[in-house]
């Protein structure tokens, strides 16, 4: 497996084999990667009555969050020990070939927030915004604001192209196409249903 270069990255959205909607500007493109902007909308944990949240609960985990659209020109406050839900404003598609990675830029690590708690591998197959998972582990708020640029996705060759991508009609593709922030369908995965 190899990361791709900003050349072959380039080569890849001219050709369509990667696509990235809107690419606002060339200089989204980084030497391997290509920076990915925040979307408006974000989705957080509502304060509730409950002990913990079960899985395996017919509830709906969303039913403990609630969404919020940042007006233009407004920022996004997350709190220090807050945890978010947003989506990049880039619609990414990613051939069958290849798998990309969320990563963290380091200017907002230096703020003490992350952008992906454990989901930043994207399949092979996948088509939609990327969900961030947005944390503070700082000891201050910070603002944040849609457009701005908050992490970079890496791209990756496979040995061969997946034989069941992500989105294939065997595959349980639970987040496919998603264009918002969606909360948690764990409920949904084969090993719970039982």
């Amino acid at each position: 497996m190899a990361i791709l270069s900003d050349k072959t990255i380039k080569e890849y959205l001219e050709e369509g084999k990667i696509v990235i909607d809107p690419l606002k500007d060339e200089q989204q493109i980084q030497p391997s990667s290509v920076d990915m902007r925040l979307g408006d909308e974000f989705k957080v944990f509502k304060v509730i009555r409950k002990p913990y949240i079960d899985p395996k609960d017919e509830e709906d985990i969303a039913e403990y969050m609630e969404s919020s659209t940042v007006p233009e020109g407004e920022a996004f406050i997350i709190h220090p020990n807050e945890f978010a839900l947003a989506t990049t404003q880039e619609y990414v598609k990613v051939p069958d070939d290849l798998v990309a990675r969320v990563e963290g830029r380091s200017s907002m690590g230096r703020l003490g927030v992350t952008m992906h708690v454990t989901a930043g591998y994207v399949d092979p197959g996948f088509e939609g915004r990327i969900t961030l998972e947005i944390s503070n582990i700082g000891a201050m708020p910070v603002a944040l604001y849609p457009g701005q640029r908050v992490c970079q996705l890496v791209f990756e060759t496979m040995t061969t192209p997946a034989e069941l991508p992500y989105g294939h009609p065997k595959r349980n593709s639970k987040y496919m196409k998603q264009l918002k922030p969606e909360s948690s369908r764990v409920k949904l995965d084969y090993e719970l249903k039982k």
